[in-house]
């Protein structure tokens, strides 16, 4: 990955992750960038907008993902560009059928049909079909906020800015311990992000909010790359802006037994150094969630008569589930 220049947007003072704030961030951010990156090209949702870099087919995935679920939207976008497969059928097209095609396939409000509409019309007329590459400038078309104007311009044209969304504040939130304030998620945003790599980073960043730093957590389930640094998984501590709650059960005690018991239910004797990785991705057999912790989760499930612990003749101590 290419390194960012770390520094900060103009103005941007309140919250600085390279300077007095660098304490609370990980001695190598590289490694955080990097972890991120491969996680999301080693496997990630397979939406087929993310194999196009049309910047048509990515404006209409964007505007009929803003009130419909992912899932939904994929045979409703392929639907659509057959029937206006470019810019210029669909500027050509009567308003009437496209919000009548947006209407069958109950994408929301209509109005968003006419806006897509009347910006294909912007971009045949005053832009001689092309498409503007800049977020400031996509931003003149028509229902086109800031948000849309920069997830086109990053996934057409690898030129937008860090994504700030929902998903991502929560990210940043829990990850980082960010304060719940628009500037500080603008700054940090923006301070992670490789220069001339929003393509790829804003892709990662917002799957990371979608599949595995969910409102509910699935922190080991989805393999989040950041466990090793994150706050939330450190404290279970999972509350966020849009997460007021803190849900009792992140981080408890009863969760981490859970965790052993989905580990040993293949069946196999495990030994403790192999078995804790597996539960707390910070497992160290010295340290404060090491041997001694993990022995102690394991006695009460063997009280409850879920897990068997036995001493081997080498001095090993493995676990079982109990039969």
């Amino acid at each position: 990955m290419t390194d960012t220049a770390d520094s900060l947007p103009d103005g941007a003072d309140a919250y600085d992750p390279a300077g007095e704030d660098a304490e609370a961030w990980p001695d190598d951010v590289d490694a955080v960038r990097d972890a991120l990156v491969e996680w999301y090209e080693d496997d990630h949702r397979p939406f087929p907008w993310r194999r196009t870099d049309d910047p048509y087919e990515i404006l209409v995935s964007e505007v009929m993902s803003q009130q419909t679920q992912l899932d939904r939207v994929v045979s409703a976008w392929e639907e659509f560009l057959e029937e206006w497969p470019t810019v210029h059928d669909l500027a050509a097209a009567p308003q009437s059928e496209v919000v009548g095609f947006w209407t069958g396939h109950s994408l929301g409000y209509n109005n968003r049909a006419r806006y897509l509409h009347e910006a294909a019309r912007q971009v045949e007329e005053e832009y001689d079909g092309e498409f503007p590459e800049d977020p400031d400038e996509l931003q003149e078309l028509m229902g086109v906020g800031p948000y849309t104007a920069n997830a086109v311009a990053s996934f057409a044209f690898n030129n937008g800015n860090a994504v700030v969304d929902t998903n991502v504040k929560r990210v940043l939130h829990r990850a980082f311990d960010v304060p719940d304030d628009e500037e500080a998620f603008e700054v940090v945003a923006s301070f992670l992000m490789p220069e001339g790599e929003s393509r790829v980073w804003n892709n990662a960043i917002m799957e990371l909010g979608g599949v595995a730093c969910l409102k509910k957590p699935k922190c080991d389930e989805a393999g989040c790359p950041w466990r090793q640094w994150c706050h939330a998984y450190e404290t279970g501590d999972f509350t966020a802006p849009d997460v007021p709650t803190q849900p009792e059960f992140e981080g408890s005690r009863r969760q981490m037994r859970g965790r052993v018991v989905g580990a040993l239910s293949q069946g196999e004797a495990l030994a403790l150094d192999e078995l804790g990785p597996k539960v707390r991705v910070d497992y160290t057999p010295g340290g404060e969630y090491g041997r001694e912790w993990l022995l102690g989760l394991l006695r009460d499930l063997e009280d409850d008569g879920l897990v068997v612990v036995e001493e081997r003749g080498d001095g090993e101590t493995v676990a079982r589930l109990a039969t």
